[in-house]
């Protein structure tokens, strides 16, 4: 076990509370509370720059330290979902046949991801090109803006 280090900070979607430690960032949320903290670790510090870096339309691809998944088949699946590129969306179903999944696996995944923005599931669509669910801040109306925030900086 290490020790928590979490920083908050604004963003356009709301406070973003982003936790971590020594050796990776753990866990986003939107909609935090509490006052501003800025993080006292490698890990959260490069977070939150570059967390505010994608807000400001400054970066596409995040690089972070992760926590480990207990399989590699999570890690083949989380990965699959970071690969999905900036401004680009696929259906469950698309992405279920590019990792040789199903479509409730990765609508499992989107929902328990731990990191959103980071593990871009916003990315993800229903079928035809509907919004979807999201399981983070307002639900789809951040999953709304982030996707149109991509677009606009694409």
């Amino acid at each position: 076990m290490y020790a928590r280090d979490h920083a908050l900070i604004a963003t356009p979607i709301g406070l973003m509370r982003v936790e971590g430690g020594e050796t990776a960032v753990s866990r986003v949320v939107i909609g935090a509370d509490g006052p501003a903290a800025i993080g006292s670790t490698a890990p959260i510090r490069a977070a939150t720059e570059q967390l505010l870096a994608y807000f400001a339309g400054d970066l596409k691809e995040f690089d972070l330290p992760l926590p480990p998944l207990a399989s590699p088949r999570g890690r083949e699946l989380r990965d699959g979902l970071i690969a999905l590129g900036y401004g680009e969306t696929a259906s469950y179903g698309e992405l279920a046949r590019r990792l040789q999944s199903g479509p409730r696996a990765i609508g499992q995944l989107c929902a328990g991801n731990p990191l959103p923005v980071i593990i871009p599931c916003h990315r993800v669509t229903a079928a035809g090109g509907a919004l979807g669910s999201y399981s983070a801040g307002d639900g789809p109306a951040t999953k709304l803006w982030l996707l149109d925030h991509e677009q606009r900086h694409r």
